[in-house]
């Protein structure tokens, strides 16, 4: 059944350079296009100055190119599940990750069941793509240019989701982009890329988790001698394989462990310290997005050939996936041709084809590989 706005492409604009790029491209071809903004505020319900910006921003673009622009409040939704998800996995001592659960419940969730479905397809300026299959299938596709390759982040949508949307800039390297935008004349064309928690613009994390968990003041300990080196504010402020923010000289140091029943982070020295890296990474909550790639093959006792990335990195890395016997555990094994540096348990692991063109998904790296020091702390 036809709709007000079936023929029309919803675009998901910040305020940056690349949705907006992916305006200026989708209507030098001449589709109707309807514009909006996401709006979240901070956990007082209030705005920040970024947000502001960014609106005003987004209002220059659309009178720009004479396009209708909603701004849509996601602001409870927003806290009560990405949020809430991420302070809950940083207090039981793990690694989130915002973005992903952010990209799959609020920009391709909410919205998309609120104000998305009513439009031909959604555009955004994630940098990523999609390609068929003989079987008619839409699988997401990496982005031509590997350093900005945005598909980790987008490695826990649904195949619906998937179905509904495209990505403009998947096909073009980032420097391009910035060279249309300058081009265009666009009025965000020098505008600096954003490094925030996703829609929460130039908050310091840190901040952010003080705020609402506090400091709890702990033992920093050599993980090799158990000697204590130093104290730290509070094991949620740290994640495996970190090296800034411990405040300890002689260094480099490396996060290697935490124990978070005893508040107690256990630190490494040295860049080719072999704590910090692994090879094999147990994964859970496995997710596919358009189909299982792999089917029985994943049962054999040689596993298949996959790359993936276990953190937002331009390489991805070689290894084979296997699927545990006892399928009740719903757990994946995966063996690292490379060393891995920082497995951090709670961290999505996202897989892709031996080629690294389709990202058929992710896993949760669980703590079952990871090994607790058995060591005495001197006080």
């Amino acid at each position: 059944m036809n709709t007000p706005h079936s023929d029309t492409t919803a675009v998901l604009i910040s305020g940056g350079v690349d949705s907006a790029v992916v305006v200026h491209r989708l209507a030098e071809q001449g589709l109707p296009l309807h514009l909006f903004y996401i709006r979240i505020g901070l956990d007082n319900d209030q705005g920040d100055c970024s947000a502001e910006e960014d609106i005003e921003m987004c209002s220059l673009i659309a009178r720009r190119y004479g396009l209708p622009f909603d701004v849509v409040s996601l602001h409870q939704e927003y806290w009560d599940n990405v949020m809430d998800y991420a302070l809950r996995t940083v207090r039981a001592g793990l690694t989130p990750n915002p973005d992903i659960m952010c990209n799959s419940i609020i920009k391709f969730g909410y919205f998309e069941d609120r104000w998305g479905h009513e439009f031909r397809q959604t555009a955004t300026g994630h940098y990523a793509s999609t390609l068929f299959d003989n079987e008619g299938r839409k699988w997401l596709a990496t982005a031509v240019d590997p350093v900005k390759d945005q598909t980790d982040f987008l490695a826990r949508i649904s195949g619906k989701q998937l179905s509904h949307l495209i990505f403009p800039l998947g096909e073009i390297p980032k420097a391009e982009v910035r060279n249309i935008a300058v081009e265009a004349k666009l009025p965000n064309a020098f505008r600096r890329d954003s490094q925030g928690i996703c829609f929460l613009g130039k908050i310091n994390y840190n901040d952010f988790i003080r705020r609402h968990l506090g400091e709890r003041p702990g033992a920093i300990v050599e993980i090799e001698t158990g000697r204590k080196l130093g104290e730290h504010r509070g094991y949620w402020f740290h994640t495996i394989g970190q090296r800034k923010g411990l405040g300890l000289s002689g260094g480099p140091w490396f996060v290697v462990r935490k124990n978070v029943a005893d508040n107690v982070l256990y630190v490494s020295r040295g860049y080719d310290t072999e704590k910090q890296y692994g090879r094999t990474l147990h994964l859970g909550e496995m997710h596919f997005i358009t189909a299982d790639p792999w089917g029985d093959s994943a049962d054999s006792p040689e596993g298949v050939a996959v790359t993936f990335k276990n953190r937002h990195m331009p390489q991805f890395l070689p290894g084979r996936i296997r699927r545990v016997a006892d399928e009740a555990t719903g757990e994946y094994i995966l063996e690292s041709d490379v060393k891995v540096q920082g497995i951090a348990p709670g961290q999505f692991t996202a897989l892709y084809d031996p080629w690294h063109r389709v990202c058929y998904g992710s896993g949760i790296i669980t703590g079952r590989a990871i090994e607790r020091p058995q060591i005495a702390v001197e006080p």
